[in-house]
């Protein structure tokens, strides 16, 4: 870590681990709350997950570019339109998926915690299993060890019993499991709207503040307002 200066505070960042499942739009709008919310954000975007990246926004997330890259996927609206929002990359910090001398692999190295959005099956166990395989699953077992928040927005349906154990394995851990499982009653018009409410339970769990979507407050027919 880089010492502090005079008049500055230590940097400390939240994990962003993005596998390789279905479902970039949520990564993407949990990375611009954050950024938002003025967080630092130190992001590990897996092997597979490029593949996916690619298949659904056509963007190729390459690490000699990954700022152009990770500006233009952040740009982009759930419905893949281009240039429908505006982030800030001066707090992002990214690190390959291979690279295990990072330093997020590390216990010693100061996060507020980790969110893995999406969380394929995969990762799940990986991470249920303490197997390490790569930056993404070794930054998770040390959050988990090191007794700070982990969040995994798991995204397959339907849940077969292996990954429902690894689920179970997981909050018995302290992580906290949240289904990417959008709700109508905030009034979604649009598949933003979706998004933005999978992406806001997720911070809702790690306890960072955002306005991304209407909260309940006991109204009845409020979302069709």
């Amino acid at each position: 870590m880089n010492p502090v200066k005079p008049g500055e505070t230590p940097r400390t960042p939240w994990i962003v681990g993005v596998s390789g499942a279905s479902g970039t739009p949520y990564a993407a709008s949990v990375l611009r709350a954050l950024l938002d919310a003025g967080e630092s954000v130190d992001l590990v975007v897996s092997r597979a997950s490029r593949l996916t990246l690619l298949d659904e926004t056509g963007i190729s997330f390459r690490d000699a570019h990954w700022r152009d890259d990770l500006g233009e996927w952040l740009a982009r609206g759930a419905d893949g339109k281009p240039g429908t929002f505006e982030a800030d990359l001066a707090r992002v910090r990214y690190w390959n998926a291979g690279d295990l001398a990072a330093g997020p692999s590390s216990g010693s190295y100061r996060t507020k915690g980790m969110l893995i959005v999406p969380a394929s099956t995969a990762a799940v166990a990986g991470v249920a299993l303490g197997l390490s395989k790569d930056l993404l699953q070794r930054a998770a077992s040390v959050t988990l060890k090191e007794r700070r928040p982990l969040v995994v927005a798991v995204r397959e349906t339907p849940l077969g019993g292996q990954t429902l154990r690894h689920l179970v394995t997981l909050d018995d851990l302290g992580a906290v499991v949240v289904p990417t499982s959008p709700a109508f009653y905030a009034g979604a018009t649009h598949i933003q709207d979706l998004v933005d409410f999978v992406a806001g339970r997720v911070l809702d769990a790690a306890g960072v503040g955002h306005r991304l979507y209407r909260r309940w407050e006991g109204d009845l027919g409020g979302g069709s307002k």
